[in-house]
Protein backbone atom coordinates (compact mmCIF):
# COMPACT_ATOMS: atom_id res chain seq x y z
CA UNK A 1 0.00 0.00 0.00
CA UNK A 2 1.24 3.45 -1.07
CA UNK A 3 1.55 6.44 1.30
CA UNK A 4 0.70 9.19 -0.72
CA UNK A 5 2.23 13.12 0.17
CA UNK A 6 1.82 15.91 -2.25
CA UNK A 7 4.05 18.57 -3.36
CA UNK A 8 3.46 21.57 -5.50
CA UNK A 9 6.21 20.63 -7.76
CA UNK A 10 8.38 17.46 -8.00
CA UNK A 11 11.46 17.93 -10.27
CA UNK A 12 12.68 14.37 -11.67
CA UNK A 13 16.07 14.35 -11.70
CA UNK A 14 18.63 15.66 -9.03
CA UNK A 15 21.43 17.18 -12.10
CA UNK A 16 22.57 20.29 -12.40
CA UNK A 17 19.70 20.98 -14.49
CA UNK A 18 17.36 19.47 -12.02
CA UNK A 19 19.16 21.96 -9.24
CA UNK A 20 18.89 25.28 -11.50
CA UNK A 21 15.60 24.13 -12.14
CA UNK A 22 14.49 23.83 -8.10
CA UNK A 23 16.20 26.98 -7.70
CA UNK A 24 14.48 28.97 -10.30
CA UNK A 25 11.26 27.57 -9.47
CA UNK A 26 11.85 28.75 -5.59
CA UNK A 27 12.98 32.07 -6.72
CA UNK A 28 10.19 32.94 -8.25
CA UNK A 29 7.72 31.57 -5.55
CA UNK A 30 9.64 31.25 -2.17
CA UNK A 31 6.18 29.90 -0.23
CA UNK A 32 5.92 26.55 -2.76
CA UNK A 33 6.83 22.78 -2.17
CA UNK A 34 9.31 21.69 -4.29
CA UNK A 35 10.51 17.77 -4.00
CA UNK A 36 13.83 16.86 -6.52
CA UNK A 37 13.58 13.16 -7.22
CA UNK A 38 17.09 11.34 -8.37
CA UNK A 39 17.56 7.62 -8.61
CA UNK A 40 21.25 7.91 -7.62
CA UNK A 41 22.73 10.51 -5.53
CA UNK A 42 22.18 14.38 -6.62
CA UNK A 43 24.78 15.15 -9.66
CA UNK A 44 25.58 10.92 -9.75
CA UNK A 45 25.01 11.12 -14.03
CA UNK A 46 25.85 13.29 -16.69
CA UNK A 47 26.92 15.65 -14.47
CA UNK A 48 29.42 13.75 -12.54
CA UNK A 49 31.36 13.47 -15.24
CA UNK A 50 30.58 16.64 -17.05
CA UNK A 51 34.25 18.76 -18.39
CA UNK A 52 32.16 21.62 -17.15
CA UNK A 53 33.53 24.10 -20.10
CA UNK A 54 31.33 27.69 -21.31
CA UNK A 55 32.01 29.10 -24.20
CA UNK A 56 30.42 32.34 -25.09
CA UNK A 57 28.58 31.03 -28.50
CA UNK A 58 25.72 29.45 -30.05
CA UNK A 59 25.09 28.15 -33.44
CA UNK A 60 21.37 29.61 -33.44
CA UNK A 61 19.99 32.95 -32.09
CA UNK A 62 18.19 31.37 -29.56
CA UNK A 63 21.40 29.21 -27.73
CA UNK A 64 22.85 32.51 -28.09
CA UNK A 65 20.25 34.51 -26.27
CA UNK A 66 20.76 31.71 -23.47
CA UNK A 67 24.78 31.47 -23.48
CA UNK A 68 24.55 35.14 -22.96
CA UNK A 69 21.62 34.36 -19.97
CA UNK A 70 23.55 32.02 -18.31
CA UNK A 71 27.12 33.29 -18.30
CA UNK A 72 25.53 36.30 -16.41
CA UNK A 73 23.56 33.92 -14.54
CA UNK A 74 27.11 32.39 -13.53
CA UNK A 75 29.29 35.71 -13.04
CA UNK A 76 26.51 37.04 -10.73
CA UNK A 77 26.42 33.72 -9.13
CA UNK A 78 30.09 33.48 -8.53
CA UNK A 79 30.03 37.67 -6.86
CA UNK A 80 27.44 36.03 -4.87
CA UNK A 81 29.42 33.09 -3.93
CA UNK A 82 32.84 33.60 -4.43
CA UNK A 83 33.65 30.01 -3.20
CA UNK A 84 31.89 28.34 -5.82
CA UNK A 85 34.02 25.85 -8.01
CA UNK A 86 33.58 28.56 -11.12
CA UNK A 87 36.98 29.52 -12.75
CA UNK A 88 37.20 32.33 -15.17
CA UNK A 89 39.71 31.17 -18.03
CA UNK A 90 40.74 32.62 -21.30
CA UNK A 91 40.46 31.09 -24.88
CA UNK A 92 41.89 30.81 -28.11
CA UNK A 93 38.96 29.15 -31.22
CA UNK A 94 40.99 28.14 -34.31
CA UNK A 95 39.03 27.46 -37.37
CA UNK A 96 38.78 27.57 -40.80
CA UNK A 97 40.79 31.16 -42.11
CA UNK A 98 37.57 31.71 -44.62
CA UNK A 99 34.83 31.51 -41.64
CA UNK A 100 35.49 34.57 -39.81
CA UNK A 101 32.65 36.20 -40.51
CA UNK A 102 30.61 32.81 -38.98
CA UNK A 103 32.66 32.78 -36.27
CA UNK A 104 31.93 36.39 -35.51
CA UNK A 105 28.30 35.75 -36.21
CA UNK A 106 28.22 32.44 -33.74
CA UNK A 107 30.13 33.63 -30.48
CA UNK A 108 29.04 36.87 -28.55
CA UNK A 109 29.92 40.30 -28.62
CA UNK A 110 31.22 40.02 -24.77
CA UNK A 111 34.18 37.54 -26.47
CA UNK A 112 35.42 40.42 -27.93
CA UNK A 113 37.81 37.94 -30.90
CA UNK A 114 40.84 39.61 -32.07
CA UNK A 115 43.17 37.21 -34.31
CA UNK A 116 46.39 36.08 -33.31
CA UNK A 117 49.12 34.40 -35.03
CA UNK A 118 49.71 31.47 -32.71
CA UNK A 119 48.18 29.54 -29.69
CA UNK A 120 49.52 31.39 -26.77
CA UNK A 121 51.83 28.59 -24.44
CA UNK A 122 52.24 26.48 -27.84
CA UNK A 123 50.02 23.62 -26.50
CA UNK A 124 48.66 23.78 -30.07
CA UNK A 125 49.24 24.57 -33.78
CA UNK A 126 47.61 26.49 -36.14
CA UNK A 127 47.65 24.02 -39.53
CA UNK A 128 47.69 25.81 -42.81
CA UNK A 129 44.38 27.05 -43.75
CA UNK A 130 43.52 28.06 -39.83
CA UNK A 131 43.74 31.07 -38.16
CA UNK A 132 43.17 31.68 -34.94
CA UNK A 133 41.31 34.26 -31.96
CA UNK A 134 41.74 34.97 -28.73
CA UNK A 135 38.40 35.54 -26.86
CA UNK A 136 37.09 36.64 -23.49
CA UNK A 137 33.88 35.19 -21.34
CA UNK A 138 35.50 31.56 -20.78
CA UNK A 139 34.88 29.99 -17.68
CA UNK A 140 34.85 26.32 -16.52
CA UNK A 141 33.55 24.63 -13.58
CA UNK A 142 33.47 21.88 -11.35
CA UNK A 143 29.48 20.83 -12.19
CA UNK A 144 29.42 18.07 -9.52
CA UNK A 145 31.05 20.03 -7.02
CA UNK A 146 28.68 23.17 -8.11
CA UNK A 147 25.77 20.73 -8.03
CA UNK A 148 26.73 19.68 -4.63
CA UNK A 149 26.89 23.16 -3.31
CA UNK A 150 23.74 24.21 -4.93
CA UNK A 151 21.98 21.52 -3.65
CA UNK A 152 22.88 21.73 0.07
CA UNK A 153 21.56 25.42 -0.17
CA UNK A 154 18.20 23.99 -1.81
CA UNK A 155 18.05 21.67 1.22
CA UNK A 156 16.60 24.55 3.69
CA UNK A 157 13.44 24.92 1.78
CA UNK A 158 13.45 21.80 -1.14
CA UNK A 159 12.53 18.13 -0.25
CA UNK A 160 15.32 15.76 -1.75
CA UNK A 161 14.26 11.96 -2.48
CA UNK A 162 17.90 10.32 -3.30
CA UNK A 163 18.02 6.93 -4.22
CA UNK A 164 14.08 6.65 -5.16
CA UNK A 165 13.32 6.15 -8.50
CA UNK A 166 10.06 7.11 -10.43
CA UNK A 167 8.44 4.50 -12.11
CA UNK A 168 4.94 6.17 -13.05
CA UNK A 169 3.83 9.17 -14.60
CA UNK A 170 0.06 9.59 -14.34
CA UNK A 171 -1.42 13.36 -15.29
CA UNK A 172 -4.72 13.69 -14.07
CA UNK A 173 -7.28 16.49 -14.42
CA UNK A 174 -5.71 18.27 -11.31
CA UNK A 175 -2.53 16.43 -10.23
CA UNK A 176 -0.19 14.28 -11.48
CA UNK A 177 0.46 11.28 -9.54
CA UNK A 178 4.06 9.72 -9.51
CA UNK A 179 4.29 5.74 -8.36
CA UNK A 180 8.31 5.46 -6.66
CA UNK A 181 10.23 2.34 -6.49
CA UNK A 182 10.13 2.63 -2.58
CA UNK A 183 6.34 1.75 -2.87
CA UNK A 184 5.24 5.16 -1.69
CA UNK A 185 3.44 7.26 -4.12
CA UNK A 186 3.57 11.40 -4.42
CA UNK A 187 1.36 13.61 -5.81
CA UNK A 188 2.49 16.79 -7.70
CA UNK A 189 0.55 19.81 -9.02
CA UNK A 190 2.95 19.87 -11.80
CA UNK A 191 6.18 18.02 -12.99
CA UNK A 192 9.38 18.88 -14.59
CA UNK A 193 11.23 15.72 -16.33
CA UNK A 194 15.13 16.67 -16.24
CA UNK A 195 16.30 12.63 -16.63
CA UNK A 196 19.41 13.80 -18.70
CA UNK A 197 20.19 10.96 -21.46
CA UNK A 198 17.70 8.83 -19.72
CA UNK A 199 14.98 9.62 -21.74
CA UNK A 200 13.65 5.54 -22.32
CA UNK A 201 13.06 5.14 -18.66
CA UNK A 202 9.49 3.18 -18.83
CA UNK A 203 7.91 6.06 -16.37
CA UNK A 204 8.07 8.76 -18.72
CA UNK A 205 8.86 7.23 -21.97
CA UNK A 206 5.91 7.89 -24.07
CA UNK A 207 5.73 11.39 -22.89
CA UNK A 208 9.11 12.13 -24.07
CA UNK A 209 9.50 10.21 -26.93
CA UNK A 210 7.16 12.66 -29.37
CA UNK A 211 10.27 15.26 -28.40
CA UNK A 212 12.62 13.29 -31.13
CA UNK A 213 15.30 13.52 -28.18
CA UNK A 214 17.79 11.35 -28.79
CA UNK A 215 21.20 9.90 -26.80
CA UNK A 216 24.68 10.08 -28.24
CA UNK A 217 28.18 9.10 -26.56
CA UNK A 218 30.88 11.75 -25.13
CA UNK A 219 34.04 11.09 -24.80
CA UNK A 220 36.71 13.19 -23.18
CA UNK A 221 40.15 12.05 -22.78
CA UNK A 222 42.40 13.05 -19.98
CA UNK A 223 45.83 14.19 -20.61
CA UNK A 224 47.96 13.30 -18.17
CA UNK A 225 50.40 16.90 -18.04
CA UNK A 226 49.77 19.89 -15.64
CA UNK A 227 49.25 22.78 -17.09
CA UNK A 228 50.52 26.17 -16.75
CA UNK A 229 49.37 29.23 -14.59
CA UNK A 230 48.70 31.24 -18.06
CA UNK A 231 47.49 28.27 -20.18
CA UNK A 232 43.67 28.50 -21.52
CA UNK A 233 41.25 26.81 -23.04
CA UNK A 234 41.68 26.12 -27.04
CA UNK A 235 38.52 25.64 -28.99
CA UNK A 236 38.87 23.55 -32.50
CA UNK A 237 35.74 25.25 -34.03
CA UNK A 238 35.29 23.52 -36.60
CA UNK A 239 35.88 19.65 -35.50
CA UNK A 240 33.56 21.06 -32.15
CA UNK A 241 36.32 19.50 -30.00
CA UNK A 242 38.69 21.68 -27.61
CA UNK A 243 41.25 21.52 -24.88
CA UNK A 244 40.86 22.52 -21.72
CA UNK A 245 43.19 23.29 -18.98
CA UNK A 246 41.95 21.84 -15.49
CA UNK A 247 44.10 24.02 -13.26
CA UNK A 248 42.45 22.57 -10.32
CA UNK A 249 42.66 19.15 -10.96
CA UNK A 250 46.27 19.27 -12.52
CA UNK A 251 45.48 17.89 -16.26
CA UNK A 252 44.48 18.76 -19.71
CA UNK A 253 41.08 17.21 -20.61
CA UNK A 254 40.45 16.60 -24.81
CA UNK A 255 36.61 16.95 -25.66
CA UNK A 256 35.89 15.70 -28.95
CA UNK A 257 32.38 14.39 -31.10
CA UNK A 258 31.77 11.28 -31.06
CA UNK A 259 28.87 9.92 -33.51
CA UNK A 260 28.00 6.77 -31.71
CA UNK A 261 24.03 7.82 -31.28
CA UNK A 262 21.29 5.64 -29.58
CA UNK A 263 23.18 4.64 -26.76
CA UNK A 264 21.55 3.50 -23.01
CA UNK A 265 23.02 5.23 -20.25
CA UNK A 266 22.37 2.29 -18.28
CA UNK A 267 24.44 -0.30 -20.45
CA UNK A 268 26.68 2.03 -22.17
CA UNK A 269 30.68 1.24 -20.92
CA UNK A 270 32.03 4.21 -18.74
CA UNK A 271 35.74 2.76 -19.49
CA UNK A 272 37.63 4.37 -22.57
CA UNK A 273 38.20 1.72 -25.69
CA UNK A 274 40.84 1.51 -27.90
CA UNK A 275 38.31 2.82 -30.73
CA UNK A 276 38.22 5.93 -28.33
CA UNK A 277 41.78 6.43 -27.95
CA UNK A 278 41.67 6.28 -31.66
CA UNK A 279 39.37 8.60 -33.05
CA UNK A 280 40.40 10.97 -30.42
CA UNK A 281 44.07 11.24 -31.65
CA UNK A 282 43.17 11.65 -34.91
CA UNK A 283 41.98 14.92 -34.09
CA UNK A 284 44.23 15.89 -31.56
CA UNK A 285 47.13 15.13 -33.81
CA UNK A 286 46.43 17.55 -36.35
CA UNK A 287 46.40 20.06 -33.72
CA UNK A 288 48.61 18.96 -30.32
CA UNK A 289 50.67 15.72 -31.92
CA UNK A 290 52.64 15.89 -29.01
CA UNK A 291 49.75 15.31 -26.66
CA UNK A 292 48.29 12.44 -29.14
CA UNK A 293 50.38 9.48 -27.51
CA UNK A 294 49.38 11.18 -23.23
CA UNK A 295 45.88 10.05 -24.16
CA UNK A 296 45.38 6.68 -22.17
CA UNK A 297 43.19 7.65 -19.77
CA UNK A 298 39.74 9.42 -19.81
CA UNK A 299 35.45 9.97 -19.34
CA UNK A 300 32.88 8.18 -20.99
CA UNK A 301 29.32 8.96 -21.10
CA UNK A 302 26.24 10.33 -22.78
CA UNK A 303 23.69 13.09 -22.94
CA UNK A 304 20.42 13.87 -24.55
CA UNK A 305 20.64 15.12 -27.65
CA UNK A 306 17.36 17.85 -29.14
CA UNK A 307 16.46 17.19 -33.06
CA UNK A 308 17.53 21.26 -33.97
CA UNK A 309 20.72 21.04 -31.61
CA UNK A 310 19.33 23.36 -29.12
CA UNK A 311 18.01 22.45 -25.70
CA UNK A 312 14.22 21.18 -25.21
CA UNK A 313 12.02 22.64 -23.42
CA UNK A 314 8.30 22.08 -23.73
CA UNK A 315 5.43 20.52 -22.24
CA UNK A 316 4.34 17.08 -22.69
CA UNK A 317 1.05 17.15 -21.74
CA UNK A 318 -2.02 19.86 -22.91
CA UNK A 319 -2.41 20.80 -20.03
CA UNK A 320 1.49 21.60 -19.16
CA UNK A 321 1.34 19.98 -15.92
CA UNK A 322 4.05 18.00 -17.34
CA UNK A 323 7.27 19.77 -18.36
CA UNK A 324 10.26 18.39 -20.07
CA UNK A 325 13.64 19.99 -19.44
CA UNK A 326 16.71 18.55 -21.22
CA UNK A 327 18.48 17.40 -24.60
CA UNK A 328 20.86 19.89 -24.02
CA UNK A 329 23.74 19.00 -26.67
CA UNK A 330 26.19 18.28 -24.12
CA UNK A 331 25.92 21.58 -23.07
CA UNK A 332 23.65 21.12 -19.81
CA UNK A 333 25.77 22.82 -17.31
CA UNK A 334 26.56 25.86 -19.84
CA UNK A 335 22.73 26.47 -20.71
CA UNK A 336 21.42 25.08 -17.41
CA UNK A 337 20.62 28.49 -15.76
CA UNK A 338 18.25 29.86 -19.09
CA UNK A 339 16.81 26.35 -19.36
CA UNK A 340 15.86 26.77 -15.79
CA UNK A 341 14.61 30.16 -17.10
CA UNK A 342 12.29 28.96 -20.30
CA UNK A 343 11.23 25.91 -17.99
CA UNK A 344 9.77 28.16 -15.02
CA UNK A 345 8.29 30.12 -17.73
CA UNK A 346 5.96 27.48 -18.67
CA UNK A 347 5.21 26.64 -14.99
CA UNK A 348 2.37 28.70 -12.79
CA UNK A 349 4.92 31.25 -11.42
CA UNK A 350 5.34 34.39 -11.00
CA UNK A 351 7.45 35.94 -14.15
CA UNK A 352 10.15 37.87 -11.81
CA UNK A 353 12.86 36.19 -10.34
CA UNK A 354 12.83 36.88 -6.38
CA UNK A 355 16.63 35.94 -4.80
CA UNK A 356 15.92 32.76 -3.14
CA UNK A 357 16.65 33.21 0.70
Amino acid sequence: MMTGTHTDFAVVGGGVLGCMITREILSRAPDASVTVLDQDAVGSGATRRSAGLHFPRGATERVRGMAAYSQDHYAALKAARPDLPIHPLAMTVVADAAHEARLHEIYLPEAKLRPVTEVAGGIAVVPDGKAAWEGDGCQYADVHALTQYLARDLRRTAEFREGVRVTGVTPGADAVELALGTGDGLTAGHVVLAPGPWLAAPAWQDLVAPLGARVKKIVALHIEMAPAPGDRAVVFQDEDAFLLPYHERGHWLFSYTCQDWDVDPDTLPTSVSAADLRDARATLTRYAPQLADRCVSGRVFCDAYGPAMEPVVRAVTDDARVVFAGAANGSGYRLAPAVAAETADLLPLPSQRKDPA
